[in-house]
């Protein structure tokens, strides 16, 4: 095991440098949340597919393989047509808002009075997606160092909030483009052949298992509807995914580079349900599917190999750890704090805005570890941060870029009823079940409709002033700085 270590304390060690570079790099604010507007399409697709494809996506999409065999590729497969929907779709014109959050794009498109409320829906959001990730780090640190579960949680979550403190997402970039890289490696071009290989071959695995394990509806058609419904349009509308559509240097990067992403992720959806198929054939009778990850990472693997894996698994929880956490700062500090203060940010100010969201960071991280140690479900937590998401906030997000009849008032009773509606449904009928975004949707729907028809139409300067954002003009970048050479 000692090659393994070696593998990763190199890796963390990197982690941690790239942050001191990125803290170099990042002197405004455009540069420390969105990495100045100018990735090009090559490190836009490997960054956007790593902060997609995340713990879950990985350990968890290994063992929905292990339980349900080939049809255990649905919930990372809805995320990526999530992906290629926003990408062909909505990434050209989220793209040239030139905006740093979602809630942000809702006060430009409904006149100003969207914000706050959408913010807190938002912001929990990404604060449960972040948690989620950083309680990943137990699993892995548990395989390498056998250590307790609170110290692997903090030493993990650490590395994360000390990289992205520093250097923001110029540093939260470049560690990405790192993890995309080492995750690909490790992932499809090692532990997927080795782990057939391992089970016999295609044939053996076929002759093993029960027929059922190869059916790509296997899991079941409800199942499937409940993660298009959650992770396909959950990608549409995250504070985290449109967070990263901002670093593109212009639409076409947006668009293509995205969809090489979402292609990336349909690839990797396969790989993960034939590697936990793979495991289900060596080890048949383990006592949770979610172990499958690692039983076959620590058993089957060589020396080096299996330090190299592990690696990229620790890659994939990092990458979706730090870009949660970086959209939950931005999202607390730009979306509640400055308003709650009724702070408007000026142009020259900006430079001494870094302190301040690099101060936010800080304070979300430490709250990110402090509530994955006390959080023992996963699954639970990444239900409710889905469901608030999906259920507040599809409707006026979606509403106000494809309805101009839709209204700053309806937008707002949507986010309430909407929220609302789920976290009672959840109380009702269970965290896991899937009525609670089922009505919450019908609700948000109903209302936003209702309402917006009820009321006043939203001011025509506003929507020209829309129109012009979304066609790229009526504002410069936010950041008011130049633009170097593109990356």
């Amino acid at each position: 095991m000692a090659v393994d270590y070696a593998v990763i304390v190199v890796y963390l060690v990197g982690m941690l440098a790239m942050g001191w570079w990125g803290m170099r790099r990042a002197r405004s604010k455009s540069e420390f949340l969105v990495a100045g507007r100018r990735l090009g399409p090559w490190m836009y697709s490997g960054t956007m597919a790593a902060i997609v494809l995340g713990g879950a996506s990985t350990i968890g999409g290994v063992g929905l393989g292990y339980q349900y065999g080939l049809s255990g590729a649905w919930m990372v497969f809805t995320i990526g047509l999530g992906l290629l929907a926003l990408s062909v779709f909505f990434s050209a014109r989220i793209a040239r808002l030139k905006v740093y959050t979602v809630s942000e794009m809702l006060d430009l498109r409904y006149g100003g009075r969207a914000g706050v409320i959408s913010g807190v829906v938002m912001w929990a959001y990404t604060l449960m997606l972040a948690v989620t990730s950083t309680i990943a780090y137990a699993t892995i640190f548990d395989v390498l160092f056998d250590v307790d579960r609170t110290v692997a949680i903090i030493l993990g979550g650490t590395i994360v909030v000390a990289y992205s403190t520093l250097g923001g997402m110029w540093s939260i970039t470049i560690t990405d483009m790192v993890q995309f890289v080492v995750k690909t490696i490790g992932i499809l071009l090692l532990l997927l052949p080795i782990a057939v290989v391992k089970a016999g071959g295609f044939s053996e695995m076929k002759a093993k298992l029960p027929t059922e394990y190869f059916d790509p509806l296997g899991i079941g058609g409800e199942t499937i509807f409940t993660y298009v419904l959650i992770y396909t349009f959950g990608m549409l509308i995250g504070q985290d995914i449109w967070q990263r559509v901002f670093t593109a240097r212009s639409d076409r990067t947006a668009r293509w580079g995205g969809t090489v992403a979402g292609t990336y992720c349909l690839v990797y959806a396969v790989a993960g349900a034939v590697i936990g198929t793979a495991a289900k054939v060596l080890y048949p009778k383990l006592p949770s599917a979610d172990a499958a990850f690692a039983t076959i990472v620590k058993d089957e693997l060589p020396v080096g190999v299996r330090g190299l894996v592990l690696a990229a698994a620790l890659a994939a929880v990092m990458s979706t750890s730090s870009g949660a956490l970086i959209a939950c700062a931005t999202v607390a500090n730009n979306d509640i704090w400055s308003r709650l203060r009724g702070v408007v940010a000026k142009d020259g100010g900006e430079r001494d805005e870094v302190k301040g969201n690099r101060a936010f960071i800080l304070i979300m991280g430490v709250a990110v570890i402090v509530i994955a140690i006390a959080l023992n479900n996963v699954v639970e937590a990444l239900t409710v941060a889905y469901n608030l998401l999906v259920g507040g906030l599809l409707v006026p997000i979606l509403g106000g870029l494809l309805w101009r009849r839709g209204t700053a008032a309806g937008a707002l009773a949507a986010v309430a009823v909407g929220g609302a509606s789920v976290i009672g449904l959840m109380a009702g009928y269970g965290i896991l079940a899937n009525e609670p975004v089922y009505y919450g949707l019908i609700a948000s729907f109903a209302v936003y409709v209702i309402v917006s028809l009820a009321t006043k139409p939203t001011d025509a300067a506003v929507l020209t002033a829309w129109r012009e954002r979304l066609a790229g003009r009526g504002a410069g970048d936010p950041a008011g700085t130049p633009e170097p050479a593109t990356v």
